[in-house]
């Protein structure tokens, strides 16, 4: 869903394939793009960690990705090129499939709330956080495309773009557009971006079954739906039909708008130095919350469906058949203003090794505040074969309206259990290798083979979030 859709973005734009700018001046105008090229990119990602927030910030949040996208720069004329992205991600994940965790006996079958038909060794349905469900939200696909049109002035000192982005999965779409201007001088070595954005989005929102089947039948779901027959447990494993979360409503308006301003400056210092500084505006509204996070008050009565002997280890991973019903959704104001502002360093060593560093710091008005720092070492083995470790630092305070599992009061206004809000710090360690050949001496049909890149990376949070992913892309230009 979103939030994995953007983990994933966030680790597969490690792999970068850019054109150089010529910066020779010449009597005859060159193209921008001299032929077609062709990019194939995939990754593999793989997580785990411990505070689900579809279970309140408590549970497996183990998870698999594959991404591909295919990337083509078609150069229309000596100054226009027209570039198009398709990609698609495919998902399984335990933290999501448990929006419904439930096994299938008292299951309102054929509703849209993720019923399981699994039949347990149990007179009844039954669930943990730390397992996943097999409902249908334990995968799904996300598919993207933009597309991005850019002109050159004929001296090559000025260039606009303008594209336009669709992405699609289960819950969620998305459409977008934008544009910017760029404008070098000083012989090319100094240049000024500016470039604009705005996506309009449109949840359709997934509730917790609980959370869904009282919406549908108000104070007499329980005997209707999922729960015809189903027996509820309070705290001491006793059936109980007190059970009434009257804190949740569904959203009216599911519209999430974004809009962002980037600003950029670029400089060649020396020679042997380049560094860039950015400035990011961001404006969100509309339904920023997440519909199937869960949230658990400290003052209010536990409610569980399954087996009463692993209430008390709910919270550890010897509970393998019980699942506590939700008090209500995580509840997020309907604006965040967001402001990151950062620089990169590079410095060419010598013809072997370049050093490339990156800080940004981020504020936003929920209450977060982080910093994040970078460095690359490209290593030059020969003319044809670089490696790349790296590694990048991240450290962040959490959220005003954040807390763990089981702590927020139902008397607050706004309240969320993601961990992704909360104070934590991470370490990202990486290492590639790239394929160059200039000559592009490998074919295959009409095209020439320009480049490979292989790269892994490691993350690991502080809170218990761990991932690897595995990058390689490969470029092709038509000869």
């Amino acid at each position: 869903m979103k939030k994995i859709s953007l983990i994933i973005l966030f680790f597969t734009t490690t792999i970068g394939f850019s054109q150089e700018k010529d910066s020779t001046d010449v009597t005859y105008k060159k193209r921008v793009l001299e032929s077609i090229e062709v990019d194939f990119l995939a990754s593999y990602y793989k997580q785990d960690g411990v505070h689900s927030s579809v279970s309140g910030g408590m549970g497996s949040e183990k998870l698999t990705d594959l991404a591909s996208n295919i990337v083509v720069a078609i150069p229309l004329n000596d100054d226009d090129v027209l570039t198009v992205d398709l990609g698609i991600s495919a998902y399984t994940s335990a933290s999501s499939s448990n929006i419904n965790p439930f096994n299938s006996s008292g299951a309102s079958g054929g509703d849209d709330d993720d019923d399981d038909d699994r039949r347990a060794p149990f007179d009844g349905p039954y669930g943990t956080p730390w397992q996943a469900s097999s409902g249908a939200s334990a995968q799904d696909a996300l598919t993207a495309v933009v597309v991005n049109y850019s002109h050159s002035s004929d001296d090559r000192n000025f260039i606009w773009n303008a594209d336009v982005a669709f992405s699609n999965e289960y819950d969620y779409t998305s459409i977008g557009f934008g544009g910017g201007i760029s404008k070098l001088f000083n012989n090319k070595n100094s240049e000024i971006s500016v470039k604009g954005n705005v996506y309009l989005d449109q949840w359709r929102p997934i509730y917790a079954t609980e959370l869904h089947e009282y919406a549908k039948y108000g104070n007499t779901f329980q005997n209707n739906g999922f729960f015809s027959g189903v027996t509820i447990l309070d705290q001491n494993g006793n059936a109980s039909t007190a059970y009434l979360p009257s804190d949740f409503t569904t959203w009216n308006s599911t519209n999430r708008n974004s809009y962002a301003a980037s600003f950029v400056f670029s400089q060649v210092a020396t020679k042997k130095m380049q560094f860039s500084l950015f400035f990011d505006i961001l404006h969100q509204e509309g339904m920023l919350s997440t519909p199937y996070h869960r949230v658990y008050f400290a003052d209010k009565a536990n409610y569980y469906i399954g087996q009463a002997q692993y209430i008390p280890v709910y919270e550890t991973t010897q509970n393998e058949g019980v699942y506590q019903l939700a008090d209500d959704i995580e509840r997020l104001p309907n604006t965040r203003f967001k402001i990151p502002v950062g620089a990169r360093l590079n410095y060419y060593l010598n013809e072997r090794l370049t050093v490339r560093t990156y800080f940004r710091y981020y504020w936003d008005d929920w209450g977060i505040t982080s910093n994040t720092a970078s460095i690359e070492l490209p290593f030059k083995l020969s003319e044809k074969f670089t490696v790349f470790p790296s590694y990048r630092y991240y450290t962040q305070e959490k959220s005003k309206y954040f807390a763990p599992f089981e702590t927020h009061l139902s008397t607050e206004k706004f309240y969320t259990s993601d961990y992704d809000l909360s104070t934590f710090d991470a370490h990202q360690y990486g290492f590639g290798i790239n394929y160059t050949d200039i000559f592009t001496n490998a074919k295959i049909w009409k095209f020439g083979l320009k480049n490979m890149d292989l790269r892994f990376n490691h993350y690991d949070r502080n809170d218990g979030l761990n991932a690897n992913i595995i990058t390689f892309g490969i470029k092709f230009v038509q000869q």
